[in-house]
């Protein structure tokens, strides 16, 4: 790292802070600092949401996948082309939530079922979102000191003081300071800018990183890679036991399944201005992953080229020695990438890398941050002290106990990193800790949104059976010296001791079977135990309903056509959609559907007649290029687009006048229909 590479994360971090200091005045209500007073448009909410799941936990979840797969888990990746169809159409999960007003999960889960599954779906939501929370400063403190060339320890006023531990405070203390600083505003302005210069970072560094391989070079790789263990011919994976065409095909079903679900980055949730903008951000959200799944891919595979082709060889000594020397195979997976692209990488595009590597660590973390506290204090603490027949807290107290939850959750997340140790891969780990609580929440926010007979007895069920099944998923893989210290060494049931060192039974497989088993709980009880069916369209402030919505969301349409064709409002296409809003969807529809196609023509062609490895290298070169050309023009057009939407945001938050009963708790005439505990 020279002064210039340094000088641009540090002119990152300032332009933030202006920034964020002016969303200060628009975040003193709740329904502000927990949900942005809902006036996000689309681009602006597709963007900054989009930046808020792409941590530096989730690049480097990419990196050891595609690090060890290459080209063939995109092939397998286009079984979610189907589904992505279904979402982009049908505003899946996200209008219906929307619709319903809520400010957190929960809050609607106490409208659809009752406060005490309320509160149990808060208090579980919260704690497996810390436990899978609580590596992220960790491993983004490893990456920093790995890509940076950072030393173990560094003197300090006399002492000696351990890097690790101090660039993990540092770096949660930044997350801290925009959270406190505006809430959900603050923190949906800076992803938004970051997002921004994450964008045309990964199109600089994937431009550099190919021209600078080439190819030849690429392709040669490529093609070295042992039986079995292909990276370009997607049938030739037989010997892969993580990242296989089993995970592919559960990975499709947990995206449809879990849509809202993960309440990491609850707050975008509810921020958009309208229903119809959320579905649309959902819409456009599908063309800015392609830029990141470019860059996700194209890091790692160079990265190989590096550390594996004859001609780096003497340049790659240092990094095989510095990886070899790190004590798990979990953590030499981790350290790779960074370490290969600290020497890769010449000075101001190190910088702008670190710069965009730092943007992604603080979008994750600081929504990560703001939505766990904001879950364990209106899912948690405020319904017990209702219940408790508590007075309401007034606005500046409830907002000062989501900053306490913030800093409390930042401490255990510190204490935790700094005492975990990686014995999986990162994305083994995240899937295991979050079906904790999407397993069943999957039924219960599907059921509840969709299905009149889903009854409150079928989503204590559900999520009761989520639970267990992954809890167990985790003693038994993470946390074997569980079961050692209760039953004895050698004592533990053999197939328990499978599990646990079985590389194909992987936590994305555990996972799996925790949503199956909770759809089949879900669906038998309430078939059980329906009596009547509940009045969605109550709920949705749909028909009649739609007078007991605020008059500033009774009617935000103004340009929506009214002459669309029947079946194309059968699939989707609502009269809320402008012809502008037709034209997107459509694009976007058709690039999956054509996709889909060449998957389906392409997996059985290969099968039956085989196809040569030089054939899928040439291929896999002109697609990498087809995808590069259009992130182009994707970020041009989403940034300008979101950069239209902050402004107008702005201006819709100075003549907004937040109401101080928008506070996220259930009123009676919220609950009119609300199936009650028995």
């Amino acid at each position: 790292m020279t002064l210039l590479d340094w000088m641009i994360p540090a002119a990152l971090f300032a332009t933030l802070v202006v920034f964020a200091l002016r969303t200060r005045k628009y975040s003193n209500s709740v329904s502000g600092f927990l949900a942005a007073n809902r006036c996000a448009g689309r681009y602006l909410v597709c963007v900054a949401y989009n930046m808020a799941q792409v941590g530096i936990i989730t690049l480097v979840w990419y990196f050891q996948q595609y690090y060890d797969t290459g080209f063939t888990s995109i092939w397998w990746g286009l079984v979610e082309n189907p589904l992505m169809i279904v979402i982009a159409l049908t505003g899946w999960v996200a209008y219906r939530f929307r619709e319903t007003r809520a400010l957190t999960l929960a809050q609607f889960l106490e409208v659809r079922y009752s406060k005490s599954f309320r509160v149990f779906c808060g208090f579980v939501a919260f704690v497996a979102g810390v436990l899978n929370y609580a590596i992220f400063p960790a491993v983004s403190a490893r990456f920093f000191i790995w890509i940076c060339g950072l030393p173990e320890s560094f003197p300090l006023f006399g002492s000696e003081v351990e890097t690790f531990p101090f660039l993990m405070a540092l770096l949660l203390s930044t997350a801290i300071f925009f959270v406190f600083l505006g809430g959900q505003i603050a923190v949906m302005v800076t992803d938004f800018l970051q997002g921004v210069f994450c964008n045309i970072t990964f199109l600089v560094i994937i431009l550099y990183l190919l021209v600078r391989f080439g190819w030849g070079d690429i392709g040669e790789t490529m093609l070295a890679q042992p039986t079995g263990k292909s990276m370009i011919d997607p049938l030739g994976i037989g010997e892969e036991s993580q990242f296989n065409a089993f995970y592919w095909l559960i990975s499709a079903f947990i995206l449809f399944y879990t849509m809202r679900a993960w309440q990491g980055d609850q707050g975008y949730n509810a921020a958009a201005i309208t229903p119809h903008e959320a579905k649309m951000a959902t819409v456009l959200s599908g063309w800015r992953w392609r830029v990141l799944m470019l860059v996700a891919l194209v890091i790692p595979i160079c990265v190989k080229v590096f550390l594996t082709h004859p001609e780096y060889a003497s340049q790659a000594a240092p990094i095989h020695e510095a990886i070899a020397a790190l004590p798990t195979e979990a953590t030499q997976a981790e350290a790779r990438v960074p370490l290969a692209l600290g020497l890769i990488l010449p000075a101001g595009i190190l910088g702008m890398f670190v710069a965009a590597m730092y943007g992604a660590y603080l979008s994750t973390d600081d929504t990560y941050l703001h939505s766990w506290a904001t879950i364990f204090v209106q899912d948690v603490v405020l319904p017990i002290r209702q219940a408790m027949g508590f007075a309401p807290v007034g606005t500046r107290t409830h907002i000062w106990l989501v900053k306490f939850s913030v800093l409390a959750i930042a401490i255990f997340a510190f204490w935790f990193g700094y005492n975990y140790k990686p014995n999986q891969y990162v994305a083994m780990w995240s899937a295991l800790t979050a079906a904790v609580f999407v397993a069943g929440a999957g039924s219960v926010i599907i059921g509840g949104l969709y299905w009149s007979r889903g009854t409150t007895q079928g989503a204590w069920t559900a999520m009761g059976v989520g639970i267990t099944v992954s809890a167990f998923g985790i003693l038994a893989k993470d946390s074997y010296w569980v079961f050692e210290s209760t039953f004895g060494e050698g004592a533990v049931p053999a197939w328990i001791a499978t599990i646990h060192e079985s590389k194909w039974i992987s936590g994305q497989v555990l996972t799996f079977i925790a949503m199956a088993s909770s759809i089949a709980a879900y669906v038998l009880v309430s078939l059980a135990t329906s009596r009547e069916r509940f009045d969605l369209d109550r709920m949705l402030y749909r028909g009649k309903f739609r007078e007991l919505l605020p008059e500033s969301e009774r009617d935000f349409r103004s340009e929506y056509q009214s002459n669309l064709p029947i079946w194309m409002q059968k699939i989707g296409f609502s009269r809320e959609f402008s012809r502008t809003d037709t034209w997107i969807t459509s694009i976007t529809v058709l690039w999956p559907l054509a996709f889909t196609v060449l998957f389906l023509v392409g997996t059985i062609y290969a099968y039956f007649f085989g196809i040569p490895e030089t054939i899928w290298v040439a291929f896999w070169q002109y697609w990498t290029w087809l995808v590069f050309a259009t992130g182009c023009v994707i970020v041009v057009w989403l940034t300008i687009g979101g950069i239209r939407d902050l402004h107008r945001m702005y201006a819709h938050l100075e003549r907004y006048h937040a109401d101080a009963s928008d506070d996220g708790s259930v009123k009676p005439n919220d609950a009119t229909n609300r199936v009650q505990d028995a």
